[in-house]
């Protein structure tokens, strides 16, 4: 994908970038972020048939930006066994993409997570499996006594497609020790994915953003990004995610504006030029936001979803799932060409 890509950086210089984010007018980066996107892609937006599986909400990370998790043995604490995840995508006949991502539970071996895979690989054979973070994946290791690379292999050996990209939050280490302290640092988060792109498993890309980052942090966070896509060109798509504090212990912040959220995908549009998708993320960004998100840079409007447990707990409101015809309706309304994926 990544030889289709336009090649003539928009801006090398992080200062320029960081004032166009901070001070430039919304409908005239909106103007350049599509203009680069239809260089790309042209009047093509992206969706694929999809389910999420989120087998777990337990976890001991104790992030405070997640509504999500539940202590072991907390009320409302759950796991899927393989057996209820294999039934979930048995009754969906047109998947063509399975996203698996949950907590670190303790609770739960390592022949799990293969095992999962492998019966999944076995029983839908032509589906992608994308499935587990770097931060599981970091996990996995580490109760396996597994080097990051043979857990990645065994995993691929199984069926998994690629990596979901999420845990990557925000590089930066002071937003780390206030917000999420036990979780993996960026430069582990970079070397799993570099490890994995080195073994020909594909990855996306992912930022948190609204809560107590600064705009340069977004700045150099996209940078990043953009060197390791440089280096192993292994990533598919950058899904930036706008923090939901609602039932959160940051429940006192706002969540970020409408203004905010396409200034950030817009920036992203135009740092991201060797990234073949920007994904308008529906579940986050609701489904009228993202539909505008595509005349703000972005090109892939993930797809139906069916499921998500993440968002659910953090808003309080069920996931509405999309179908592909309501989806190539929204890409339609906004003048683009659906291309199922």
């Amino acid at each position: 994908m990544a030889s289709h890509l336009e090649k003539k950086r928009f801006l090398a210089d992080k200062k320029e970038l960081l004032n166009l984010y901070k001070k430039g007018n919304l409908f005239e980066l909106g103007k350049l972020a599509l203009e680069v996107k239809e260089k790309i892609h042209g009047k093509r937006y992206y969706y694929t048939i999809n389910r999420h599986i989120n087998y777990t909400n337990v976890c001991i990370i104790n992030c405070k930006f997640c509504g999500y998790y539940k202590k072991p043995k907390e009320k409302g604490a759950y796991t899927l066994s393989v057996e209820e995840i294999l039934e979930k995508l048995l009754s969906e006949d047109s998947l063509r993409e399975v996203h698996i991502v949950g907590g670190v539970n303790p609770e739960l071996p390592y022949s799990y997570y293969v095992n999962l895979i492998k019966k999944i690989s076995l029983a839908k054979p032509h589906l992608r499996i994308r499935a587990f973070t770097c931060v599981e994946i970091d996990f996995l290791s580490k109760i396996s006594g597994k080097k990051v690379r043979e857990v990645l292999l065994e995993l691929k050996e199984a069926g998994l497609s690629s990596l979901p990209g999420g845990g990557a939050e925000v590089f930066s280490e002071r937003i780390r020790r206030e917000l999420y302290p036990n979780k993996i640092s960026s430069e582990r988060w970079i070397e799993i994915t570099k490890t994995a792109h080195q073994i020909g498993l594909k990855s996306n890309a992912t930022l948190l953003f609204g809560h107590l980052e600064t705009e340069e942090e977004v700045i150099e966070h996209l940078l990043k990004l953009r060197e390791i896509q440089e280096e192993t060109g292994g990533f598919e798509a950058f899904v930036p995610l706008p923090f939901i504090p609602k039932n959160t212990k940051l429940s006192y912040l706002s969540p970020p504006s409408a203004q905010r959220i396409l200034k950030t995908i817009a920036i992203s549009r135009l740092i991201l030029d060797n990234f073949f998708y920007i994904k308008a993320y529906w579940v986050f960004l609701g489904i009228g936001l993202a539909q505008t998100a595509l005349l703000w840079g972005a090109d892939h409007f993930h797809g139906t979803v069916i499921e998500e447990k993440i968002s659910e707990a953090m808003k309080q409101e069920s996931v509405v799932r999309l179908s592909p015809q309501e989806i190539e309706k929204i890409i339609k309304e906004v003048e683009g060409e659906p291309v199922l994926i």
